[in-house]
């Protein structure tokens, strides 16, 4: 397919935006991927310190899982609700009461004295995330004009996503074996200490009718039913596939959540169709660059998060490495993340959001195509190269998706938008494992186990790729 088929997203007049960023702008970039990284990390650092957990407040194993799912529940649920909720109350007042609930929320966790104390913790902190990741990533779009500043802006906090999650597999394990599993929570509760005094001194006022957020201006009113069947639907279907994730999908009540979820979704649509406000508005989905960029970022989510799932297995039990060392291999894998947000970029002018989507989707495939290799006696060092270019592919899959979906979008929907990216991440996060990660323990052993995974995963990321290509070559600039 010729490159000169893709149409370019760049908005006409960008290159007059100087892409060099100011001293303030710099600083509000710092603190909106810093509520990021903390918000990434917050996904991963807890689950070396799982077993510590449990023994510490007498959780047993079956009920571990809820450390996970009471987090994902509401992080997953309420993405679009928020999203949707800053483009007509002000993203700026909304970013703020996230960071302080995450916060507060951070701290009941490190303290609890209970199982109910740390779940409620944790499902706060959850609602706390839902409101940090539109916010944020729409303040950023509106904030860092389309063009070379967006694709830098982008590519930063895409960047620190991805470390995000890498770091938090390395430093639980450290943080849990040296200070102990509360250590993980002060961390975040540290963070948000760090963030949230920075945040109102710099952060613009936003509104969606282009007013500051205490302009007396007429607001749409809110879907409220378009709101509680995608937040109900939500909700269920991540239940569903995190509980699933632990348990597999034979409990009635996994698949009860999960028809539920698919019922409540289908509701949605037919309201957000007869609605005169929706809170998803029909044309923004029909939109090729939403439709098929949403998509890549689906794909992109969550077969990565399924090859490291099963790599982790494969590194311990077959080659019998140590939790250390598997967390050097995806340290690697972190720094080389940073190199690749680093060239990102420059990338995304040369080639554009679209192709740069393609491109990494098409790479991901190969790089975890060639994993295959990984044998019962040797693998360590295939695994660390392997993963680590598919890391980077995959991050420039994160940025570029991002871009395609929020390019040419109104400021007044950058909320909606990117409460459709961050809920495609997060579903992504979510249905990989569930999906694939079984596959890797129903082989006669767990070497051709995680072999089947890697295939079918390659093939899923390359697939995908050629028909988004074919899809976003019709899309309109």
């Amino acid at each position: 397919m010729p490159l000169d088929t893709f149409p370019a997203t760049t908005a006409a007049g960008a290159a007059a935006v100087p892409p060099r960023l100011d001293r303030r702008s710099r600083l509000i970039l710092f603190v909106l991927c810093a509520a990021q990284f903390m918000v990434a990390l917050d996904f991963s650092v807890l689950n070396v310190a799982l077993p510590d957990l449990g023994r510490d407040l007498g959780l047993d194993r079956s009920a571990l899982q809820w450390a996970v799912t009471a987090f994902a529940l509401p992080s997953g649920g309420f993405l679009l609700l928020f999203g949707r909720i800053a483009d007509l109350y002000g993203r700026r007042r909304l970013f703020l009461a996230g960071l302080a609930v995450f916060g507060a929320a951070s701290l009941l966790a490190t303290l609890a004295w209970n199982p109910a104390s740390f779940l409620a913790g944790r499902a706060l902190q959850g609602f706390g995330a839902a409101v940090i990741v539109p916010t944020g990533m729409s303040l950023l779009t509106t904030t860092f004009p389309e063009g070379p500043q967006r694709d830098r802006a982008l590519g930063i906090s895409g960047t620190l996503l991805s470390l995000g999650f890498t770091i938090g597999m390395v430093l639980g394990g450290v943080m849990t074996d040296t200070l102990g599993w509360r250590s993980t929570m002060g961390l975040l509760a540290l963070f948000t200490l760090i963030v949230l005094p920075l945040a109102p001194k710099l952060l613009p006022g936003s509104h969606a009718t282009g007013g500051d957020e205490g302009a007396a201006t007429a607001r749409p009113r809110l879907d409220v039913p378009g709101a509680v069947t995608v937040t109900g639907g939500l909700l269920a279907v991540v239940y569903a596939l995190s509980t699933a994730a632990q348990r597999g999908f034979g409990g009635a009540d996994v698949r009860l959540a999960l028809a539920a979820g698919v019922v409540l979704l289908i509701a949605f649509a037919i309201v957000e169709s007869r609605s005169d406000a929706p809170l998803v508005s029909l044309p923004m989905l029909r939109r090729r660059t939403v439709a098929w960029g949403n998509l890549g970022g689906l794909v992109t989510f969550s077969m990565m998060s399924t090859v490291v799932f099963v790599l982790t297995l494969y590194l311990q039990e077959t080659l019998g490495l140590s939790a250390f060392r598997t967390g050097l291999v995806f340290g690697v894998q972190g720094v080389l993340s940073v190199a690749a947000g680093a060239l990102a970029p420059k990338v995304l002018a040369r080639f554009g959001a679209r192709r740069t989507l393609v491109f990494s989707l098409l790479g991901q495939g190969v790089f975890v195509a060639a994993l295959l290799g990984v044998g019962a006696q040797s693998g360590a060092l295939l695994a660390t190269v392997g993963v680590s270019l598919a890391s980077m592919c995959h991050l420039g899959a994160i940025i570029s998706y991002g871009l395609t979906v929020t390019s040419g979008v109104p400021d007044g929907e950058q909320g909606l938008a990117t409460g459709l990216v961050t809920t495609t991440q997060q579903v992504g996060i979510t249905v990989g494992i569930p999906l694939l990660g079984v596959l890797a323990t129903t082989g006669e052993t767990l070497l051709a186990g995680v072999r089947t995974v890697l295939a079918v995963d390659a093939a899923v990321v390359l697939l995908a790729g050629i028909v988004i290509a074919a899809g976003l070559r019709r899309a309109r600039p």
